[in-house]
């Protein structure tokens, strides 16, 4: 996915970048990258007219996630299987504040953003120091036990039965309508997107490539790795909580599902399937998947997870870069045959 090992923070982005989407993006015209933002902007305040306005929050709401994820899987190398922690810790956060506290909805969000940030101090402090498939097993065995005291802690968290009727409250305007709360909420998924490209395009960005590609070289050059990776963890876990406490919001209503690992597991899978190390691969992939779950499960269809692994496996064989990252690169192949 990469080709050079370098750790150089004041080469550009280009060339500091992965040789995948983003940096395909990055390379292209300033024309280009206007352009698809302009048309990033316009789906996606097309995009409660065109569906649901529940489902649309839902693709809010996962893209956060799925970003989070990429940022540390795709530019640091860090597989974290445990990052539903922090969702669902920023989901049960949220809906406390919310429901005791009465504050604007965004402040509650925030809170809860901040509290799943603090949780991954500990965590991530622990966790960085492994790599591979220790690093995500050290994540998975956390966010399981963050699983188990929420269960255990009814009083608190509601058990089994989760909070229910967490208000969305916003200066006294209505949003009881998940029409008029999606476009209250997209600013807030603009502001962690911008601040996810801008990490990503930072000198800060560029060093997680280098420890990414070659960790050993980046700790002679005098990078201190593991604060780095920390770093990065923490940023990932508040860019969750954000999607997390937008999921409660939207739902009115948060439940031990937020916490558990298949909710980790899911958040791969639509980094994968939009393509890992592309940034908005992720919102690519969380459109794609939370509609086809909608549209499974309005048909009828009881076994959704089936079609869903299936496509995955079929993605994962015939576009390793992931939908978003095979079609950049497609389009790079060309710019540079014209030339």
């Amino acid at each position: 996915m990469s080709e050079t090992s370098t750790v150089q923070p004041a080469e550009s982005p280009a060339a500091a970048v992965p040789r995948s989407a983003l940096g395909a993006v990055g390379a292209a015209p300033g024309w280009v990258r206007y352009a698809l933002l302009l048309v990033g902007l316009a789906v996606a305040l097309w995009l409660p007219n065109g569906l649901y306005p529940a489902i649309a929050v839902d693709i809010l709401c996962w893209a956060l996630f799925a970003v989070a994820i990429d940022l540390l899987l795709g530019f640091t190398g860090l597989m974290s299987f445990g990052h539903a922690a922090f969702w669902g810790t920023s989901a049960y956060a949220t809906g406390l504040v919310a429901i005791h506290a009465g504050v604007p909805f965004p402040v509650a969000v925030l809170a809860g953003a901040l509290v799943a940030a603090v949780l991954a101090v500990p965590i991530g402090y622990l966790a960085v120091k492994r790599t591979g498939i220790y690093f995500a097993m050290v994540t998975l065995a956390f966010a399981q036990m963050i699983y188990y005291i929420a269960n255990k802690w009814g009083s608190v968290t509601g058990g089994e039965n989760g909070l229910q009727s967490v208000p969305r409250e916003l200066f006294g305007l209505d949003l009881s309508d998940e029409y008029y709360f999606y476009y209250a909420a997209l600013p807030i998924v603009i502001l962690g997107l911008a601040a996810a490209w801008r990490i990503v395009h930072s000198p800060f960005g560029r060093v997680l490539v280098g420890i990414r590609d070659n960790p050993a070289r980046a700790r002679a050059l005098g990078y201190p790795v593991h604060r780095y990776k920390l770093t990065a963890f923490v940023l990932s876990a508040f860019l969750a909580g954000l999607g997390g406490g937008l999921f409660v919001m939207g739902h009115r209503f948060v439940s031990l599902d937020a916490l558990h690992w298949t909710t980790s597991g899911k958040a791969v899978i639509v980094v994968v399937l939009g393509g890992i190390g592309t940034l908005w691969g992720g919102v690519l992939g969380a459109a794609i998947l939370v509609r086809l779950e909608d549209w499974l499960s309005y048909s009828g269809f009881e076994t959704i997870g089936l079609v869903t692994g299936g496509i995955f496996v079929l993605v994962v064989l015939l576009f390793r870069r992931g939908i978003w990252g095979s079609v950049a690169a497609l389009a790079q192949r060309w710019r540079v045959r014209r030339r």
